[in-house]
């Protein structure tokens, strides 16, 4: 599964890197979360964790003018489908499985007609030691930050979703709508697979827009994406522990962490324990 990720990219250079037309991250927009989102959404997060408001693009027809724009929106972590009861569903629906996903009801509506881009640095993973237990006896585990090999920004394929609120009475108050998204997920390749058996699926640049055609509402012409797989784009390191709890933020939870910390961790590339 793909739990938590670093989306710490200003939205100015998202707009750029994306070729964004409409930049709506401003537009009020109603939240999962119960206390204000820190960091601020629409900030930099080292630790983007479901039901926070993150960064998302996508492309929608102008109502106006029928044109379709590539915009920028942030939306909740966590699909609620629109016909939820309620929005605690987004919870439990951050991700999607691709090899799924066209046949069940809480996300098939949405590969059809809500393809969704998310932005990230990179994303963690938790590593179940083979050797090495915690204070409760059960596998000590060990976060990796995992991230594109040249440097670059990686591009997670998602889906986006609307949900009604048929409590407010008024269609056009901002309040009465929940937009969210989750992120779908693969099987892990070869070393990746030695820190967790799934991983996001990530598109590259050449394929964004077929991905983000709403016009392509026919989910088999995105078939060969969702089994999209290009092995050795990634590495992944050891960091803190201290990204496991979601109220630590900032650019240090990317450090690589001390050996001295490491106990019982697996070098995913040699399979050696490493300390």
């Amino acid at each position: 599964m793909c739990g938590r990720y670093a989306a710490s990219a200003d939205l100015s250079e998202l707009v750029e890197e994306f070729d964004v037309d409409v930049d709506l991250h401003e537009e009020p927009a109603r939240s999962l979360l119960k206390t204000p989102q820190h960091p601020p959404a629409g900030t930099p997060d080292w630790n983007m964790a479901p039901t926070k408001a993150a960064p998302v693009v996508l492309s929608r027809r102008e109502r106006d003018t029928a044109e379709i724009t590539r915009q920028l929106r942030l939306l909740s972590w966590g699909l609620v489908p629109s016909w939820a009861k309620g929005p605690g569903a987004g919870a439990r629906m951050i991700n999607a499985r691709a090899d799924t996903v066209a046949t069940k009801p809480a996300f098939s509506k949405a590969l059809a007609a809500r393809r969704a881009l998310i932005p990230a640095q990179g994303w963690y993973e938790w590593q179940a030691s083979p050797t090495a237990t915690d204070a409760k006896g059960k596998p000590r585990k060990q976060p990796f930050f995992i991230h594109r090999a040249d440097g670059a920004d990686l591009a997670m394929a998602g889906l986006y979703e609307f949900w009604r609120d048929k409590a407010i009475a008024d269609s056009e108050d901002q309040q009465a709508w929940l937009v969210t998204f989750t992120i779908l997920t693969t099987s892990a390749e070869p070393g990746l697979d030695r820190i967790h058996d799934r991983q996001p699926l990530v598109l590259e640049r050449p394929d964004w827009a077929r991905w983000l055609d709403p016009e392509l509402t026919d989910p088999t012409a995105v078939a060969d994406l969702l089994a999209y797989a290009d092995p050795g784009r990634f590495v992944a390191y050891p960091v803190s522990r201290a990204v496991s709890s979601n109220r630590n933020n900032g650019p240090h939870l990317l450090d690589p962490a001390p050996s001295a910390d490491l106990v019982g961790v697996v070098d995913p590339m040699t399979v050696e324990v490493i300390n």
